[in-house]
């Protein structure tokens, strides 16, 4: 009965992280044509960094280039992955800028896959984006190279954490990364920013974005995983999209086709079919990947 009630707990708890992730991600789009990409994300890895740094106190003798260097890569990732995003959704919009983005952790998650019925699931994957564009306007071809971007980088990034997560231990290695993407982005964002149109409401939604995109899921992963398999935490990201688009009509006022909207929820069912029925994988390797992502 514990199992059982635990394993609801546990899905709940990230079906409500993917609501917080994808409502941050609304949020942003409202700032990104106020402030710009960058300084949304230079606030999303400012609160990250506050958030996690409490839990990290590194030693001195720790603090080498051979042990660190993984979280170091990792932290210039993140900062590529989340500008490459945000900038994809001030061209694309949240829905259809979310859904390409996807298409980076599925494909790693086909790597190496002779299966059948996988190559089906990236025919059907590709086929849903195609589905994306038809629209009666072109879509912004520069979006969608920075959508690809971040789709390579959020692979990238969970590669990544599975090595980080072996040679650091606890928030270590999100500590040294969060770090780095704040140290990158903060100083560009302090210089492009329009202080002119920076308020306490701007402030207040750049807070909310941190604390809804980074921190708080950030902080339930470890909660989730105890309690559900990594499969079903793959299962339930891979819908993600569909929340994402759901945000962006009720928040952003975004208009779909009905054909992209087709296109929106293959590319989900294409993932969650994939990965529901792959054979469950060491826990280790899948709960880093699950961790790394953001």
């Amino acid at each position: 009965m514990n199992s059982r009630r635990d394993r609801v707990v546990g899905a709940g708890t990230q079906v409500a992280t993917e609501v917080s992730i994808n409502f941050g991600s609304a949020i942003a789009g409202l700032l990104i044509p106020v402030v710009g990409a960058v300084v949304v994300v230079a606030a999303r890895q400012l609160v990250t960094a506050v958030a996690v740094l409490p839990f990290y106190r590194p030693k001195r003798a720790e603090l080498t280039w051979r042990r660190l260097w993984p979280a170091l890569a990792l932290g210039v990732v993140l900062a590529a992955m989340n500008l490459s995003f945000y900038e994809a959704v001030g061209r694309l919009g949240l829905g259809i800028a979310a859904t390409i983005e996807f298409l980076g952790p599925f494909a790693l998650a086909l790597l190496g896959s002779r299966r059948v019925l996988d190559g089906v699931c990236a025919l059907a994957a590709a086929a849903g984006v195609v589905l994306l564009t038809a629209t009666e306007g072109e879509l912004d071809p520069l979006g969608v190279v920075l959508a690809l971007t971040a789709a390579s980088a959020w692979a990238a990034y969970i590669l990544l954490t599975r090595r980080v997560a072996t040679r650091l231990p606890g928030l270590e290695g999100l500590s040294v990364a969060s770090v780095v993407a704040t140290v990158l982005t903060v100083p560009i964002a302090l210089v492009v920013i329009d202080y002119a149109r920076v308020d306490w409401g701007v402030l207040g939604l750049l807070l909310s974005l941190g604390v809804l995109s980074s921190a708080l899921p950030y902080s339930l992963d470890t909660f989730i995983l105890r309690r559900i398999t990594p499969r079903l935490y793959a299962i339930i990201t891979s819908f993600g999209p569909v929340v994402a688009t759901v945000f962006g009509v009720v928040v952003l006022g975004e208009r779909f086709a009905l054909i992209q909207v087709v296109g929106i929820v293959v590319v989900c069912v294409a993932a969650g079919v994939s990965i529901a029925t792959q054979r469950e994988k060491p826990r280790s390797d899948l709960e880093a990947a699950a961790e790394g992502m953001p």
